[in-house]
């Protein structure tokens, strides 16, 4: 593929990805919204609902390659998401989208980290762990102190993103696609509906709430999800990282155009720190040589 090409299939993939990295966080500010209405269980549900509707009629798992070992790594997935995404939506309710984002952000920089032996990784990790006590730190907020179940939860987030990132790898070996993701969202459905139900008030319910409820599920899941497989295909996984790192700064922008939320500077520069920890750790890794073969096969994906 002549090398004019190969830039614009880059550059199409990278304004895509930055792209979802926008429909992600523009959907949590929407949850922002509408969890002090229905509450994170309800939310949660009804984007995995989302999700499964959009996905399911195009990746549906065949029953015939289901096996224990290929369906186990997708059910720990499942339970992943479901814990995943009610910590952070409730952390978000708590302490914020743009503080939520930041310290959720701690698990993949820890992955991307924990295998490191290099110096640079060392003050990377450092830094960003910095970033975060002085976002957290008394003192720093416009509120009166950061709500500390709050940071519990995204620190419980962070955690179970570095295991869904860990799971997803097991899971796309087993079953191609979405097909993996979409077994996963189904157990994280089967998981919330009953705390959803138990937690459902319907006199809260208008089209206002059920289009904020179906703006998050389409916004946050379904449409990133279905564009990964298109994004990878054009970009590295590296590339595709360092896009990502930029996620809670997008987060405090949305934190700040829906949510009313307002930083300090202390906590502009703690989120700053961050991106620019997780950025620099991530883009100075360097790739394995590509094979001939593999460069060939890339250019025809």
């Amino acid at each position: 593929m002549p090398d004019a090409a190969l830039r614009r299939r880059r550059f199409t993939g990278a304004a895509t990805q930055l792209g979802t990295e926008v429909s992600i966080n523009f959907g949590s500010s929407l949850a922002g919204l509408v969890i002090p209405v229905v509450g994170s269980f309800v939310v949660v549900a009804v984007r995995q609902l989302v999700m499964l509707v959009v996905v399911l009629p195009f990746y549906r798992p065949k029953r015939s390659e289901l096996t224990w070992s290929r369906l186990w790594p997708a059910l720990a997935l499942g339970v992943v998401l479901a814990v995943m995404n009610v910590a952070f939506y409730e952390a978000v309710h708590l302490i914020g989208l743009g503080t939520a984002a930041t310290i959720e952000f701690l698990g993949p920089l820890a992955i991307a980290l924990v295998t490191s032996r290099r110096w640079l990784d060392a003050v990377c990790a450092v830094a960003g762990g910095l970033g975060v006590v002085l976002l957290i730190a008394p003192g720093t907020s416009d509120a009166a102190a950061i709500d500390p179940w709050g940071v519990a939860l995204a620190l419980t987030s962070a955690a179970t993103w570095a295991m869904y990132i860990l799971l997803t790898r097991r899971v796309a070996i087993g079953l191609p696609g979405l097909e993996g993701v979409t077994v996963a969202s189904i157990v994280s459905l089967a998981l919330l509906v009953p705390f959803a139900i138990l937690t459902f008030d319907p006199t809260v319910i208008d089209w206002g709430v059920v289009a904020l409820l179906l703006g998050v599920g389409l916004l946050s899941s379904a449409l990133p999800y279905s564009l990964d497989t298109f994004i990878l295909r054009r970009i590295s996984p590296r590339l595709y990282s360092i896009i990502t790192s930029f996620g809670p700064v997008i987060a405090a922008l949305f934190g700040w155009l829906v949510l009313s939320e307002t930083f300090t500077v202390v906590e502009l520069v703690a989120i700053a720190i961050v991106c620019g920890a997780a950025g620099t750790a991530i883009a100075t890794q360097r790739d394995r040589p590509k094979s001939d073969l593999e460069q060939t096969a890339e250019g025809m994906a």
